[in-house]
Order: C-alpha cells, then sequence, then structure tokens
C-alpha cells in the first residue's frame, strides 16, 4: 500500500524475494513465441494480411487517394520545377566524380525517380545522385577500369583507346549500381533493414566530411584542368594530391579563375539562402543562374578554342538503350557494393526521418530499401549511376513547399525536358563551372569539423568514433574506411562493455535509495554487508574484470580466503587426531610446541581438496574463524557477512561467464558470506535455470526484487539468529521497516504469529 503524504509517499510491504513475490501474486506462465512460431505467423494468410502487406509494397496506393488537389498541387509544381532545375545541374557535376562523361549524370537524376514514386514511403526526398555515393562508385570505376585499360592501350590508338576506356567506365558504374540496388532490395524483402543502426550518428557524420575532402580533391583536376593518373588503393588521396601539385605550373587560369568565381558566389548566395529563408518566398536559385550565365559567357567567348577549356562536349539527345550488367563485375566489386548499398540507404533514410517527424508521418525502412534497391536496378540498366537523395536537393524540394512525390514526379519531368530537348545548349558548359557547383554542395558536409568540439564536451567515446572514421576513409579510401570505421565503433562499444564502472552503493538518508558511496557524505551502509553494482552485461569478455573489480571492492579474495581455512583445517584436524589440541570454553589450547607441516606439502597434495567445502562434520568442535587459532595458524579474518549484487543493469549474461559468476559465488558461500542479486528481470532467472545453474550451494532463493528488500532481509536474518526469544514461543518479535514522513529509516517493534515470519 502506497499512502502519500505531502510530496512524500510511506509505502508498507513485505520484504520480497524473488520467489516469493511470484508465489504472493501468483505469477503467470507464459509461453514464449518460439522462431517456429514467428515462421508460421509470417506464413500466414488473409484478405487483410493481403491488403497491408500491397498497400506497404505500393504506398503510392495510400496516400495518391488522399491527395489534396486545390491545397497542394500549386505547391507541388513550384517545388517540381525549382527541384527539377537543381537535379539537372548536380546529375551533371556529380557524373564528374564518377567519372563518367557528364551526360549520364542526367539519367541518374531521372530514373530512380520514377520508381520512388512508386514504392518510396517518404514524402520528401529528393532521390538522385549524391556526392558521397557518386564518389564511391567513382572509387571502384577508377580501380576496375584502370586495371582493364592497362591490357588495351598498347594494342589500340589513342582515340579508339580513349573510347573503348569511356565504355569500360560506364560499365563498370551501372554494374556496380545494379549490384548495389540488388544488395538493397535483398536487404528489405529479407526486413534485415536494421544493419542501418549500426552506422551511428557520429560515424556517418566523420564519414560524409572525410568523402567531402575526397571530393574536393578528385575536383581539383577539372578547376586547374591537369591531367592526374587515377589512384584507388589506400593513401590515394595523398597520391592524387602530389600528381596536382607536381603539375602546378600546368594550370589552366581561365579554368581557374571561373570556378573561384563560381565558387565564391555560390557561397555567398547559399548563406543568403541560409540567413534569410524565413522572408525568401523560396531559395535563390544560384546554381541555375550561374551555369546560364556560365554557358553563355563560355559560349560567346568561345572559351574552349581560345583558353583550351575542357568543357561538357556532345549531348546526345534522348536516351540510348538500355545496357547489360558485367557478371565479371559483380565478382570484383561486390565488397564496394554492399558499402555502397549500406551508404545510400542510411543517407537516404536518416534524411528522411527528419521529414517524418516533422510532418508526423510513418516511414517504413524494409520498404525504403526496396524502394531504392528498384530504384538503382533500374536506374543502372539505363546507363545511370547508384543514387540516394542529396540533402541540399531534398531541401529545396521540402522549403519550396513540396508536399507529396508529385513534385519529385514534376522535377523528373525537368529532366526529362533536358534529356530530349535542350541538353545540346548545355555543350559550351565549362567542366570547372561543374566542379565548382560540386564543392559548393559541400559546404554543410565540410562544416561538420565543427562537430569534433561538440561530441568532446558530451562524449568522448563518439568524439573518438567521428575522428577514426575521418582518418580511416581519408587513408584506406571510402570502402575500407567504411569497413574499418564500423569496427572500430563495434570495437569501442565491447571495450565499454568489457571495462564497466563498477561501484559500492550505499543508503542514502536511511531511506529506500541507494547510491555510489563516493558521491555522498552521509551515507549508511550496515555493517557487515557490501552492496555491488555492476552497469553492464556479463559476458566471456568482462568476467575476469567483474571478478576483480568484486575482490577490491570487498577487500579480500574468497578463493584465498578459502584455501587458508582449509588448509588451517587440515593442520587443526591433524593435531585433534593426535590428542595434542584441546578444547575449553575460552578457546583452543595445543599440548605441543613440536608441530611443524610445510605450506609446501599442502599446496602440493591434494591441491583441489583446498578449493572444496569447509567440511568441519568429523570434529567435536566449531571454528570461529575471526578468532586467534593455535600455534600461530593464521588465517586472515573478515567482518562480512553478507553480499549484494545489483544486477538491474545486467541484460544478459553468456555460458561462458555463467560458469565464471557461480565459482564467484560459490567461493563466498563457502567461507560464509550470503549472497544476494537483486535487480533481475525473470528472463535472466528463467535462463539460469535453464542452464541448470543452481545446486545446493547456490540457490534460487537469493534473488530479491529491489537492493532495500535484500538489506532488510539480512538485517531481519542476523536479528533472529541472535535472538534470545525461544523458537517454540507462539509470538516473536518482527521488524517491519518502514520509511517515516521526515525520510529517516523507522523501526517498529510488534507481535506477529510466527506463521507470518518471513
Amino acid at each position: 500500500m502506497i499512502e502519500p503524504i505531502g510530496n512524500q509517499y510511506v509505502v508498507a510491504r513485505p520484504v520480497y524475494s524473488a520467489n516469493a513475490f511470484d508465489e504472493d501474486h501468483k505469477k503467470i506462465e507464459r509461453h514464449h513465441k518460439t522462431f517456429l512460431d514467428h515462421l508460421k505467423a509470417w506464413c500466414s494468410c488473409s484478405a487483410q494480411k493481403a491488403k497491408r502487406i500491397a498497400l506497404s509494397l505500393f504506398p503510392i496506393a495510400s496516400w495518391l487517394p488522399a491527395y489534396r488537389l486545390k491545397e497542394w498541387l500549386l505547391s507541388d509544381i513550384v517545388s517540381g520545377i525549382s527541384t527539377g532545375l537543381v537535379a539537372v545541374l548536380q546529375g551533371l557535376a556529380f557524373a564528374l566524380l564518377v567519372t563518367i562523361p557528364p551526360r549520364y549524370g542526367l539519367y541518374a537524376a531521372f530514373f530512380p525517380v520514377l520508381t520512388y514514386f512508386l514504392l518510396g514511403t517518404s514524402k520528401h526526398i529528393s532521390v538522385g545522385p549524391f556526392p558521397v555515393l557518386s564518389m564511391m562508385v567513382g572509387a571502384v570505376v577508377t580501380r576496375v577500369a584502370s586495371d582493364a585499360s592497362i591490357t588495351t592501350e598498347s594494342s589500340t590508338n589513342l582515340t579508339d583507346s580513349d573510347s573503348l576506356l569511356e565504355d569500360r567506365k560506364l560499365l563498370v558504374a551501372t554494374s556496380v549500381t545494379v549490384l548495389s540496388g540488388i544488395i538493397q532490395l535483398a536487404l528489405g524483402v529479407l526486413q534485415i533493414g536494421f544493419v542501418v543502426i549500426y552506422l551511428s550518428e557520429s560515424l556517418i557524420s566523420g564519414f560524409t566530411t572525410a568523402a567531402a575532402v575526397h571530393v574536393l580533391v578528385s575536383q581539383l583536376k577539372f578547376m586547374l584542368q591537369l591531367t592526374v593518373p587515377a589512384h584507388t588503393d589506400p593513401f590515394s588521396i595523398f597520391k592524387v594530391l602530389e600528381s596536382v601539385f607536381t603539375q602546378i605550373e600546368k594550370t589552366n587560369i581561365a579554368d581557374l579563375v571561373t570556378s573561384l568565381i563560381i565558387l565564391v558566389v555560390v557561397f555567398v548566395v547559399k548563406e543568403i539562402n541560409q540567413r534569410y529563408k524565413a522572408k525568401l518566398p523560396v531559395p535563390i536559385p544560384i546554381e541555375l543562374i550561374m551555369t546560364v550565365i556560365a554557358t553563355g559567357v563560355s559560349y560567346g567567348f568561345d572559351f574552349e578554342h581560345r583558353f583550351n577549356v575542357s568543357v561538357v562536349g556532345e549531348m546526345k539527345k534522348g536516351f540510348e538503350s538500355p545496357i547489360t550488367p558485367d557478371a565479371q563485375i559483380f565478382q570484383e566489386t561486390i565488397g564496394d557494393c554492399f558499402g555502397i548499398a549500406i551508404v545510400g540507404f542510411a543517407v537516404a533514410f536518416s534524411v528522411a526521418s527528419v521529414y517524418s517527424l516533422k510532418y508526423d508521418y510513418p516511414i517504413d525502412g524494409n520498404q525504403e530499401l526496396i524502394a531504392l534497391g528498384v530504384s538503382n536496378i533500374f536506374t543502372g540498366a539505363f546507363r545511370g549511376f547508384a543514387g540516394s537523395t542529396a540533402l541540399s536537393r531534398s531541401g529545396v524540394q521540402e522549403s519550396t513547399g513540396g508536399k507529396t512525390q508529385i513534385a519529385g514526379i514534376l522535377s523528373a519531368v525537368i529532366v526529362l525536358i533536358v534529356i530530349v530537348a535542350i541538353g545540346f545548349l548545355l555543350e559550351p558548359l565549362q567542366k570547372s563551372v561543374l566542379a565548382a557547383l560540386a564543392l559548393g554542395n559541400l559546404k554543410g558536409m565540410l562544416m561538420q569539423f565543427a562537430e569534433i568540439g561538440r561530441l568532446w564536451k558530451k562524449d568522448k567515446y563518439d568524439c573518438l568514433i567521428w575522428i577514426m572514421t575521418f582518418i580511416f576513409a581519408i587513408v584506406l579510401g571510402l570502402g575500407l574506411g567504411l569497413a574499418a570505421s564500423v569496427a572500430f565503433q563495434l570495437l569501442t562499444i565491447i571495450f565499454r562493455t568489457q571495462f564497466p564502472k563498477c561501484t559500492t552503493l550505499a543508503n542514502v538518508g536511511r531511506s529506500n535509495i541507494y547510491k555510489n558511496k563516493k558521491d555522498y557524505s552521509e551515507m549508511y551502509e550496515p555493517e557487515g554487508v557490501k552492496i555491488f553494482r555492476c552497469p553492464s552485461p556479463i559476458y566471456f569478455a568482462n568476467i575476469g574484470f567483474f571478478k576483480q573489480k568484486l575482490t577490491d571492492a570487498v577487500g579480500f579474495s574468497p578463493h584465498r580466503i578459502l584455501r587458508k581455512r582449509n588448509k588451517a583445517l587440515k593442520k587443526l584436524r591433524k593435531l585433534h587426531k593426535q590428542g595434542q589440541l584441546q578444547i575449553t570454553p575460552k578457546g583452543f589450547i595445543c599440548t605441543t610446541d613440536g608441530f611443524k607441516d610445510s605450506d609446501e606439502e599442502l599446496d602440493n597434495n591434494q591441491i583441489e581438496e583446498l578449493d572444496q567445502p569447509i567440511n568441519t562434520a568429523d570434529l567435536p568442535f566449531q571454528i570461529d574463524w575471526n578468532a586467534d587459532l593455535p600455534l600461530n595458524i593464521v588465517v586472515p579474518k573478515i567482518s562480512l557477512h553478507s553480499l549484494i549484487l545489483d544486477f538491474s543493469a545486467v541484460s544478459f549474461l553468456d555460458v561462458s561467464s555463467m560458469r565464471g559468476l557461480k565459482t564467484i559465488l560459490q567461493e563466498f558461500i563457502r567461507i560464509n558470506v550470503d549472497v544476494y542479486i537483486v535487480g533481475t528481470d525473470d528472463d535472466f532467472i528463467e535462463k539460469l535455470t535453464r542452464c541448470q545453474f543452481f545446486d545446493d550451494e547456490v540457490k534460487d532463493s537469493i534473488f530479491f526484487l529491489t537492493i532495500h528488500d535484500a538489506v532488510l532481509h539480512v538485517l531481519m536474518k542476523k536479528d533472529y539468529s541472535t535472538s534470545k526469544f525461544n523458537p517454540t514461543q507462539q509470538k516473536e518479535t518482527k521488524f517491519d521497516f518502514t520509511i517515516n514522513t521526515n525520510g529517516g529509516l523507522r523501526n517498529r517493534e510488534h507481535q506477529v504469529p510466527i506463521e507470518t515470519k518471513f
């Protein structure tokens, strides 16, 4: 019963062990579903389930009938046009990161929108090229295509070699895209979209920042118009920088000046858009404005021939025929494709989650995997490259009023117009302009360096993950860097659980609250009672650390005490057998001074006996191990009689650590220290029962609901053991501990029938 008194409360209830609580409250034995039960439920079929599956596979069937035509159409049209213009420019720019002709970037900006419109669950993200993914695909393209080009350079002329290399790069890019899509589709169908949880925010932030640096370095050759050989192995970024700086005198000044002007203008206007976004009806489309101006100036002044600048070149009207992926490339790039698939999904899902929370609608991670997978397969088959969602493009779609994926379809229409009708107008555009536009979209990623300071103040481990992820991705490349980063992140989790911050607890304010005894000045620790808390799971890697910390907390090794007592018992038993030991009410009297028995003999003969429980049944006397023993037999004295283990934060226990824990409990029990475990859930105890953890020494009665229950049980048990009452009396004293209204611990004595004693 709980009685509220002002801002305090009084709780009156019995002291409960886990067994007593289950018995008093009639615990229900529940049947836990097995894997077979879940499989049967998954394979079952009904009309309602079929409808639910159909709606989940095609979310458009849910939101399109509810589309508010009059309210939303105008906003979606404005958003679609704005997003489409940005998608055209980003498609052209990000194609340079893939090291394929820019026109294929338009395909990558067009095809994924069509499939995502049907299958996606987010209403606001704009799917298509993303600089990090483009960079990852480009790294694979450079490695695989350069390996193949070595064998063809010697047998063909220069023109044919360039054409073959371009075709080979396109084949690699599309094959990688298709395989990445297949991986995403498979993960979605198997309902294992949870893999993205292994990419923490710190890891994603550090990885995308490193990718932005890779993008920056890769675009230097276009901004300076230098011929830089392909490097894909670890330390490639440093080799690219070395190539750039050794050729710096060959820089094309026209490209450099143009790209710097574009960069400055884009950065300034983007800052204006960010600062005055509340006052601007729509963001200023600075990329479009600068592209139109740069194209006009390049065409009017004939930059291509006058200054020998590199331009976009031929933009074929219409679509090219689909391409068949290469199975051999699948085998060579499956590891890279898995990383591309995971990163693409992680970025898209994180952005979609932000908008779903903002506008209060659900998204399905597994369905997003299916949508992105089908989109990449479809895009790769039609000569596009892997995509996800660009943060800036999705921001444009949302900030200009986009309500649904109708805006996405309209943006695809804008891209379609460029592909089939007006793409040729972009032929004079300098590649350095596209490189500058690509870098202009990296501002947000590069600003993530500020995360280091914030993370250092909040969590040192997260800060370390960010830094190491950045270093791995820079040094090893994006593919190997991602794998190394995930491994390092998991290692930090293992490290944190392997070395938990175990603490010794004590009572605060004589109440039912127990805190770290080092944190408060007025603490109450019952005499002979030690309360030890472990704040992590206990498993094979940290059971040794747990044992060491527990030994440090109690101040002695129970195993050492047990051996010392058994050694002393053997000596006392030998003395008694030889008649050299007499027992008086005041203690032992030894009648000889010549007894000698070396520790070496005891250690070497039947060493296992020293680890067994202390057995004094054959002796006519009891031994007080805290009293003085004869013949200067020294056994360490201990004042501890009860040990309480707080396992409220121990979520699981594996089989290896189970053996170690049982050994620890047995060692304490064998030296007459009662051990109690508190705060565990029922599943924990059920697992111990299944694994035959309990026996005559370690019993299931050691479990209590709370620390306070265990402490009160210890106090009552100690009082009963010293009680002067005759156990045959019909009445005896029972201690009822309750909490006073002033926060103190009150002990009330009252007479209760013997049947109700704890």
